[in-house]
């Protein structure tokens, strides 16, 4: 159990205390006193001693890993959601010594089967959840299994209390809304996605209702949806929606990679944004600012919520009898080129 020429033993003797005492405090076992913990981490440093992870496990129990479940879609399939979450969990678990640990879903394979293989085999000690879907079996099952887990996103009617963080897309799709219809537009399109995500469902309810409360007979909501990742079906659906003879004049798109495919078949029927149509998206995602004209959307803070969500799985590693911490996060909007006021004919 040694690290950077240094030994247990020597931190034990260093400070006067046993080497099971040192052990245990470095691994935060809360049977230590904190102020003796505090003592131990801070003589460690002094020393230059690191505790090899192994040794440490054996110790604690613990493996100093939090858990990641990434779907494998194959080439050509870029997901700037996942790549800023991934990079805010890392950040936010290194600073308490904590090593995000990615597993990998092969197409076809169930989601719940390889969390139930982390679990099983306890490959980590805490799971983190992307993407709650209506009715998610990860999340049921964590909940059985009394696994630590933290969601990004909510079920929407859980039957217990857990962890989340999630943006409020209800709140700013009514948003979008009150902004278009107060620009003239009258004709909205939305383009979704068919999987039962929880997401999806909040963001919808938004805008219908948001459609609902001003009572205007003159207002029409079309939607096109298609499964997420079959971009010929995707593309035949907005080519659909924007090739109507009465066509939408905003479109409000899930999130910015449906924004994207939007602006790119505008462009393909000569469509101008947003003289001829406006667009806005959600997520703020980095090809948001760069794509012509700008994307009008709004700012998810996705690596912000990364950071809070590996500073909840920390707190309930360190107290698991506490109550579940939850936080919804409201998106600003970012006024970009894409939207404007109603064409005038």
């Amino acid at each position: 159990m040694s690290g950077s020429g240094r030994t247990l033993k020597d931190l034990a003797g260093r400070l006067g205390i046993s080497v099971a005492t040192a052990s245990r405090a470095l691994a935060g076992h809360e049977r230590i006193s904190l102020k003796t913990r505090e003592r131990v981490v801070a003589a460690a440093r002094e020393i230059g001693y690191a505790p090899n992870r192994a040794a440490r496990a054996l110790v604690s129990g613990r493996t100093g890993f939090v858990g990641l479940v990434l779907p494998i879609r194959g080439p050509g399939h870029r997901d700037p959601f996942l790549g800023e979450l991934v990079t805010g969990l890392g950040e936010g678990l290194a600073g308490h010594g904590i090593d995000l640990f990615l597993a990998m879903l092969p197409s076809g394979q169930s989601e719940l089967s390889v969390v139930e293989h982390v679990v099983r085999d306890r490959r980590a000690d805490a799971l983190v959840l992307a993407r709650v879907s209506e009715e998610d079996p990860r999340i049921n099952f964590l909940l059985q299994q009394g696994f630590p887990f933290v969601a990004h996103g909510r079920l929407l009617e859980p039957a217990m209390p857990y962890c989340w963080v999630d943006t409020d897309g209800r709140a700013a799709f009514a948003e979008a809304f009150a902004l278009l219809y107060g620009l003239g537009h009258r004709r909205f399109g939305l383009v979704t996605i068919s999987e039962p995500m929880t997401f999806r469902r909040l963001r919808g309810q938004g805008l219908e209702e948001a459609v609902a409360s001003r009572g205007d007979p003159s207002v029409r909501l079309d939607v096109a949806m298609s499964p997420r990742f079959d971009r010929a079906l995707r593309e035949k659906e907005i080519r659909n929606l924007l090739t109507r003879p009465d066509r939408p004049t905003a479109v409000i798109a899930l999130f910015d990679g449906l924004a994207v495919a939007v602006l790119e078949e505008a462009a393909r029927l000569g469509l101008r944004v947003p003289r001829d149509l406006s667009v806005i998206g959600f997520d703020n995602v980095p090809i948001a600012e760069h794509v012509p004209p700008g994307l009008t959307t709004f700012e998810a803070s996705i690596h912000a919520c990364a950071v809070e969500i590996a500073g909840m799985v920390v707190r309930r590693l360190s107290k698991p009898d506490s109550a579940p911490e939850t936080h919804l996060v409201r998106p600003t909007l970012v006024a970009r080129g894409s939207h404007g006021p109603v064409p005038t004919q």
